[in-house]
């Protein structure tokens, strides 16, 4: 990939270990990996490569009509349920801008973003990791509904309390999610301590798991509504405490200007009902 021999990469990795007076990688037959210093490096030498070929590829930008990339970080659901339609119209409009979709939670999407890795991203809101150097624009509005096999949970019909919906199995996204923060955080202003039966990197995952009646999963209601019409065997459970609205917005980091494949995409959804805001 450099174009030079491996003996002189060899060559450079042990002047730049020599000169910073520390090991940068374990050495082994079968393999080489980061040192704790070699990683410290690696996270500030990461976004400035980043920075370089960002620069590059704006450069290589001038008409999105025949050129130019779109770097997108989004989760699988957001990627699944929302943003496919999207792309799909992007590619039409533009088949000649390369779509790069890196996927990763809400969260992680934001470390793609901090690390120039990609030039926009779709999240869930909110999400304590944005910082005060990025801007957000809310495009969606949702809520997370709880579903079930109501062959295993005849539940239709029923408005369950919080603390009635807690003597159930319930299936949640990971700890390590926007969602898991918000469903805990919800809870607990009930005085309820949220323990899941199973907790999963995938929300369709979670939807096999109620279609076979393991538990009642809590997901969008825009990835169930993507569904009906299907045979999903599954019913939305009724909550007398509604979870409160939650927003998908596109973020993207103020202190450098959108390629203009990305602002194209981006004005996709400019419009009266959305709004920009610092976050």
């Amino acid at each position: 990939q450099l174009y030079i021999s491996q003996s002189a990469v060899s060559q450079s990795v042990k002047v730049l270990e020599k000169r910073l007076g520390k090991q940068l990688f374990l050495r082994s037959t079968k393999k080489v990996q980061l040192t704790p210093e070699g990683e410290i490096l690696l996270r500030h030498v990461e976004p400035a490569m980043n920075l370089i070929m960002r620069g590059e590829s704006q450069l290589l930008d001038a008409n999105p009509l025949s050129g130019g990339q779109l770097r997108i970080g989004a989760s699988d659901t957001i990627c699944r349920y929302f943003l496919i339609d999207y792309l799909k119209r992007f590619h039409q409009d533009y088949p000649g801008v390369r779509i790069k979709v890196t996927n990763s939670t809400s969260m992680g999407c934001v470390e793609l973003l901090e690390n120039r890795q990609v030039d926009l991203i779709v999240s869930n809101l909110p999400n304590s990791r944005l910082t005060a150097h990025t801007k957000v624009q809310m495009v969606k509005e949702f809520r997370d509904i709880f579903v079930a096999n109501p062959d295993f949970f005849p539940l239709e019909g029923k408005a369950l309390e919080i603390k009635k919906l807690m003597e159930y199995p319930l299936l949640t996204l990971s700890s390590k999610s926007t969602t898991s923060e918000y469903l805990h955080q919800f809870f607990a202003s009930h005085r309820q301590n949220l323990i899941p039966e199973v907790e999963l990197n995938s929300n369709d995952l979670l939807i096999d798991l109620a279609r076979i009646g393991l538990g009642i999963a809590c997901v969008p209601d825009y990835m169930l509504a993507s569904l009906r019409g299907q045979e999903t065997a599954l019913i939305e459970v009724s909550l007398k405490q509604q979870l409160p609205p939650r927003h998908l917005a596109l973020v993207y980091h103020e202190s450098l200007p959108l390629s203009q494949a990305a602002q194209k995409f981006f004005d996709y959804f400019s419009s009266k009902s959305t709004k920009t805001t610092s976050f």
